[in-house]
């Protein structure tokens, strides 16, 4: 049961760490009060509770496709990000319908779509060669992502008082501020559009000091998503990579973004349609081949540590296991199960 106060209470909060220079997204606040939305309309019409669950997931939905432009990514995301492996068809059509609505309205207010002009290269064996090595690559940047957000949680609640651990990482954000900048500070997407349209990052380093700043701000407390930082760190890290790889630095943003997301979402088909969404079709089946090797090379780490992976990455086998859970792969049927 999501309660109606969720939605001001993450809202606001979400407002306040923009506002104070925490770095984080806001797709974060988005999932959250679009559940919420979709949940608490549920009940006002009585839905019972497999429906009140598809009107969770059609909230979901609606609001990412509000916030990004991207309708298709929102619906298959919210009906695959739960339980890795299943794909709620049932609440596929709800779902688009309300992503599709909530899309229409915001262009209706004004809100522009995101979008990004990047050059895709022509399709060459070469080229798909580089992009596989970043799309490895991008893999062990997901991986590092997720275990130093969730290793950074962890660290924080040491600190007993959440008073105390919110004004620790907030004298921390500061420290940082003054010492690299403000670049790293809120959401970062106008750094996101220098790396991909053109090709420029502060230095080659910047994605590390994304993380930093992003797992300090969540870990004590301020409030905000994950989704955008992984947009910063996936698009400078292959912005800085690419030209090593022999590809133009802007595309190797667009392909380090999408698969970077892909790995810390465990998500490769709505990280391959967000992609599309976002830098046009041309370059599907390179954004494609990216996620895929960053979704099968990732682990069993994620963002979300409720999001259940159900089989194997590497193999036909049933494992039913949360994300982050060490040796997920190693585990017989049996003994998943039971666990």
């Amino acid at each position: 049961r999501l309660p109606i106060f969720l939605l001001p209470a993450i809202f606001l909060g979400t407002i306040l760490t923009h506002l104070c220079g925490g770095s984080a997204g806001r797709e974060g606040a988005a999932l959250q009060m679009g559940g919420t939305v979709g949940q608490c309309m549920g009940r006002v019409f009585h839905l019972d509770d497999k429906d009140l669950r598809v009107a969770t997931l059609a909230g979901m939905a609606a609001f990412f496709s509000a916030l990004f432009g991207t309708p298709l990514a929102a619906t298959v995301f919210a009906i695959m990000v739960i339980s890795i492996g299943v794909i709620y068809h049932v609440a596929l059509y709800p779902s688009l319908l309300a992503a599709l609505v909530a899309y229409g309205v915001s262009l209706h207010l004004g809100v522009e779509p995101t979008r990004f002009s990047v050059a895709i290269p022509a399709q060459s064996t070469g080229v798909f060669i580089r992009v596989a090595v970043l799309g490895v690559l991008c893999a062990v940047v997901s991986i590092v992502f997720c275990v130093v957000m969730h290793g950074a949680g962890h660290l924080m609640k040491k600190i007993k008082s959440p008073w105390l651990r919110v004004a620790c990482g907030g004298v921390a954000v500061i420290v940082l501020t003054l010492l690299f900048g403000t670049d790293y500070n809120g959401a970062g997407m106008d750094i996101v559009t220098a790396a991909v349209e053109q090709g420029i990052v502060a230095v080659p380093w910047a994605f590390l000091l994304k993380l930093l700043f992003t797992a300090i701000t969540l870990a004590a407390g301020f409030k905000g998503g994950e989704v955008v930082p992984s947009f910063f760190v996936g698009a400078t890290f292959g912005c800085a990579v690419a030209p090593l790889l022999g590809l133009p630095a802007g595309f190797g943003a667009a392909v380090g973004l999408a698969a970077v997301f892909c790995g810390v979402t465990n998500c490769p088909l709505a990280s391959t349609l967000l992609a599309v969404e976002l830098f046009g079709a041309e370059g599907l089946l390179y954004f494609a081949l990216a996620c895929c090797l960053s979704y099968m090379l990732s682990g069993y780490q994620g963002l979300y540590s409720r999001q259940t992976i159900l089989y194997s990455k590497l193999k036909a086998q049933f494992i039913n296991v949360h994300t982050n859970a060490h040796h997920a792969g190693e585990l017989p049927t049996e003994e998943a199960q039971a666990k």
